[in-house]
């Protein structure tokens, strides 16, 4: 099965990555860039609790990279793989403007 990953950002931008087959991401891999990312991008908590969510964290992560870093083909491979196997969900679906995660 195609494994695909969505990414609609504010103003109109789209990215669309097929995921691809091979080598997967160990989650736990998965999680520490993501956890990474997070830092490097100082991103906040969205819940008031502190408490930060898997979905919580991609969500902010892809808020903060914003279209630059997704037109960077190193940096999207690493996301893609993160996303894909922190969720390990087929097809996801990363809606910015919505802030939500859809399968």
């Amino acid at each position: 099965m195609q494994k695909q990953i969505s990414v609609v950002l504010d103003k109109g931008h789209e990215f669309s990555f097929h995921v691809p087959d091979g080598a997967v991401l160990a989650h736990d891999a998965a999680r520490a860039w993501l956890d990474q990312q997070f830092i490097t991008f100082e991103c906040e908590p969205l819940r008031a609790s502190g408490k930060v969510l898997t979905a919580d964290k991609i969500l902010v992560v892809t808020q903060a990279a914003g279209a630059a870093l997704f037109g960077d083909a190193k940096w999207a491979a690493e996301y893609v793989a993160a996303v894909s196997a922190a969720l390990g969900k087929p097809m996801i679906r990363v809606d910015v403007p919505s802030m939500s995660i859809t399968y």
